[in-house]
């Protein structure tokens, strides 16, 4: 899409702190943060919406998802069991989808917050 910034991104017409490529996914740090680590994942290629895939975005779908656990870990966020076995750490994902699901960009991006928790109310 000529007019999305997300693609803009993808590109490389429009700078950001990519922290994640390969050949279907970009990851890059938000400009706007809402926690100490947050994350925008996108597919390279242009889908407006979650209600916009179908079967054929099965795998992209995967990947992303996937994706998101793994930066998790590279930024300090996995979830991880003390001695006693109570869990610390950990991750916020969220998908905003159409106007009332609050999206403000119209390219499919996944955000993955982490980091401690003042933020956790937020979203």
């Amino acid at each position: 899409m000529d007019n999305c910034i997300f693609c803009k991104i993808a590109a490389k017409q429009i700078p950001s702190t990519i922290v994640y490529e390969d050949d279907d996914l970009l990851a890059f740090k938000d400009i706007n943060p809402a926690a100490p680590v947050h994350l925008l994942l996108i597919p390279k290629r242009h889908v407006a919406t979650l209600s916009d895939c179908d079967d054929s975005h099965v795998d992209l779908l995967g990947k992303l998802l996937r994706l998101a656990p793994r930066l998790a870990a590279e930024f300090g966020c996995a979830v991880s069991m003390d001695a006693d076995g109570v869990p610390s750490g950990g991750f916020k994902t969220l998908i905003n989808s159409g106007p009332d699901g609050g999206q403000e960009v119209y390219h499919l991006h996944l955000h993955m917050y982490g980091g401690p928790r003042p933020w956790r109310n937020q979203h």
